[in-house]
């Protein structure tokens, strides 16, 4: 049974756009683009698909001439599918294993537009290493993520719950009943993480007990590919620094800390590897003292996140019952969950179409540090954000910024209702998703 997905509306704009440009989805290794594609091609009269990591003997069709007319006549007669624009859907998968494929791509935008062409794949930033210019005004990227919280919500037939999560503010907060309810699904969903798998069997099951398991399996089929990243780096040593991540969630990444057997250089190199798979998702320090907000980075302070809290959770082997059960996530290592799932859900509830880059606010001073999780921008305004824990808090770091840079609002997540405190407008844990749409 497929699972509704965000990316499924914008595969399906992108069928219908007359002026579409053959489309590549991007993501980490099992986050569900296969899945999605398949979906999308009950839309077509005829459906070919291409994997080119199982079927290597495809790969002689892309060795010679890449005009789309001779691929096309290949394809269809070694499948036995014809190729009508309009009316087939043909998908390159796991296209990173077969270089020319990605550079097919080009010609089929230039010589065959009409035709219906979706290339997705895991690894791919190291496979365009080497083509840096492939595709640059003849592709449509798209990018996937695991499930976010409100794709959960639909996937437990919830649509309603989620319907009164998205119209709910601090002028109209939800009820007790329904609140304390988000929050129980909230739990169970860090517990899980949003790995398409986990979410399928949870869905049929309510077995948070196999779902451990599953997350498991995921973590050592993650860590068997590091030996596909880079020759020159030991997947062992990749293996420690996504551990260190882990570890270190939460707070400024620091090297030293990452490895006792590595230098700097080799952590770097080890991290950058894990950025590029999509694995790690670095938050990056701006001085935020105007728009864009990448425009006053400081890459020596980063933090990293983890790409999904059911992964977070088995590798820092965390008790499930602690995060299910207890009030609050201020627990050692437990507290971070909760910055790392807001992160995530920024991202998951921004464009498909962009890969949104995450930044956060520190002052380092003798007497006066001061941290803000993260800086976001709606419309034409900078807005921090704070993520908290539990249901209580002080936000003196908070109010520091919004003083310091003569901004009117900043909003904090925790685990209470939608409130609003002066400047800071007070939203659930489990509303991250809805931040786009607060009016300033």
């Amino acid at each position: 049974m497929y699972l509704t997905r965000n990316i499924d509306k914008d595969l399906l704009d992108w069928k219908n756009d007359p002026f579409r440009k053959p489309a590549l989805l991007r993501g980490a290794r099992q986050v569900g683009k296969s899945s999605a594609v398949r979906e999308l091609s009950g839309n077509f009269d005829y459906f070919l698909e291409v994997n080119f990591e199982e079927q290597k003997q495809i790969h002689t069709l892309f060795s010679g001439d890449l005009s789309p007319s001779v691929l096309c006549e290949n394809l269809s007669v070694f499948f036995k599918v014809p190729i009508i624009p309009d009316k087939t859907l043909v998908f390159f998968d796991e296209i990173q294993a077969c270089i020319p494929a990605i550079g097919s791509l080009r010609f089929f935008y230039e010589k065959l537009p009409e035709l219906h062409l979706i290339a997705a794949g895991s690894l791919l930033e190291f496979a365009l290493e080497d083509l840096p210019s492939f595709g640059v005004g003849r592709v449509r990227t798209m990018f996937m993520y695991p499930f976010s919280f409100n794709e959960f919500l639909l996937a437990m037939n919830e649509e309603a719950l989620l319907l009164s999560k998205q119209h709910a503010s601090a002028m109209a907060p939800l009820n007790d009943v329904l609140h304390q309810k988000l929050l129980n699904y909230l739990k169970r969903f860090l517990v899980l993480g949003g790995m398409p798998e986990v979410i399928a069997r949870y869905a049929r099951t309510r077995d948070m007990l196999a779902c451990q398991s599953i997350l498991d399996d995921l973590l050592i089929s993650l860590k068997a590919d590091f030996t596909k990243y880079k020759k020159r780096v030991p997947p062992a040593r990749l293996s420690e620094v996504f551990r260190a991540v882990a570890r270190q969630s939460g707070g400024k990444f620091i090297y030293t800390k990452a490895s006792s057997k590595s230098n700097h250089r080799q952590i770097k190199e080890s991290l950058e590897l894990l950025i590029m798979a999509g694995l790690v998702i670095p938050v990056t320090h701006s001085s935020a003292n105007g728009l864009p907000l990448g425009a006053e980075l400081n890459e020596k302070k980063r933090k990293m996140l983890i790409f999904d809290t059911g992964i977070f959770q088995r590798l820092l082997g965390l008790e499930i019952s602690d995060v299910l059960f207890q009030e609050s996530f201020n627990l050692v290592n437990k507290g971070s969950i909760a910055e790392l799932f807001a992160g995530l859900e920024l991202i998951k509830s921004s464009s498909g179409f962009r890969q949104m880059q995450l930044y956060y606010w520190q002052r380092e001073a003798l007497n006066s540090n001061a941290e803000v999780d993260y800086l976001i921008q709606i419309k034409q305004n900078i807005v921090p954000i704070e993520v908290k824990a539990g249901t209580k808090g002080s936000m003196q770091s908070l109010f520091l910024f919004l003083n310091e840079k003569k901004l009117p609002n900043g909003i904090r997540f925790s685990l209470e209702n939608y409130s609003a405190y002066d400047k800071v407008i007070v939203n659930p844990l489990y509303a991250v998703a809805e931040v786009w749409n607060t009016n300033l």
